[in-house]
């Protein structure tokens, strides 16, 4: 096995330009406001863009490498992650996610929790995460049906770095002049509740059902591990998954672990990954995927890295408290 790299599949979005071309030379036409970098869902599935496996479905590539691949703690039937790009020139519609209870009861697919962690932010840039102190569901509703919705928004200016947890029921927006890295749940289920009269469908109804006013969004500091070469921090930690950020100075000697994959993002600089039996260089807007059998490998370069996959959480949080009482 080696690191998988996919071909970016990129969707124009009405919200969309053309900021990645700042970092991507393959942009199609149109205004492209999302690419999705690692995906095995029905409405994008990843093509594998090197090595032996290059021109492979990432569907079939999983039936055919199993937990030599994904690991042996993961679901081969439905693989939970999606990675992808978002780069925004206008608001994107203010909305909410279900959880996976409610989603595989009315959508038929997983529900969907996600993370951002911002690439580029433009001066003035914000993020919309939650509601404002005391909003209730009674003047939520009343916001939605008066076309009033931004007044119990809580919006937050956000610079490059700044990391968001998004749970399922919070309502959300990513807002003009802003780019992240999102890591989510393999889901596309996406309810709109206001959209600044771009005649979009909403589902209000739907929103109503799984919006939970009492989530509370901040910006995620995290838990920050000095090392040589390079620091690491826990950015979070969930069942769903979890994110953590190498800041790499020089090198990170890693080991893949048998029972689950992983996914790397680069969000700025960029190095290498050095293996067993090649190297793949790695650019800022690229992912990788980390086969649970890859074995012993070296990330090299100036480079942050988000590590995203779906723990042991016990494991996890033991890991981070040694580092804590070294």
């Amino acid at each position: 096995m080696y690191p998988i790299k996919f071909k970016s599949l990129y969707y124009d979005k009405i919200w969309g330009g053309r900021g990645f071309e700042v970092f991507r030379d393959d942009l199609p036409e149109g205004k492209i406001g999302e690419s999705w970098d690692v995906a095995c869902h029905p409405n994008g599935m990843s093509i594998v863009a090197n090595g032996n496996f290059s021109g492979m479905r990432f569907d079939e590539l999983i039936e055919k490498e199993g937990d030599k691949l994904l690991g042996t703690k993961i679901d081969k039937d439905n693989f939970p992650l999606l990675v992808k790009l978002i780069n925004a020139t206008d608001n994107l519609s203010i909305q909410v996610h279900p959880d996976d209870e409610y989603a595989n009861r009315v959508e038929n697919q997983m529900g969907k929790t996600e993370a951002w962690y911002v690439i580029e932010a433009l001066p003035g840039a914000s993020l919309i995460v939650g509601t404002k102190e005391g909003c209730t569901i009674e003047e939520f509703k009343e916001g939605i049906l008066s076309g009033k919705l931004e007044s119990y928004m809580n919006r937050i200016p956000v610079k490059k770095g700044d990391v968001y947890f998004i749970q399922s029921g919070m309502v959300h927006a990513i807002c003009e002049g802003v780019t992240v890295a999102e890591i989510q749940q393999s889901s596309d289920v996406t309810y709109r509740v206001y959209d600044y009269g771009r005649g979009r469908e909403l589902h209000i109804d739907k929103a109503l059902d799984v919006v939970n006013l009492n989530l509370k969004g901040k910006n995620t500091r995290g838990i920050k591990v000095e090392k040589e070469g390079y620091s690491k921090t826990y950015l979070c930690l969930s069942e769903k998954f979890t994110m953590e950020l190498y800041d790499i100075s020089s090198k990170v000697d890693e080991c893949s672990d048998e029972e689950r994959f992983y996914i790397f993002t680069c969000v700025d600089g960029q190095g290498s990954i050095v293996y067993d039996t090649g190297m793949e260089e790695i650019k800022k807007g690229d992912s990788l995927l980390i086969p649970a059998t890859l074995g012993e490998y070296t990330l090299k370069g100036n480079m942050k890295l988000i590590r995203s996959y779906v723990p042991d959480v016990s494991k996890v949080k033991k890991e981070i408290l040694s580092e804590i009482e070294k």
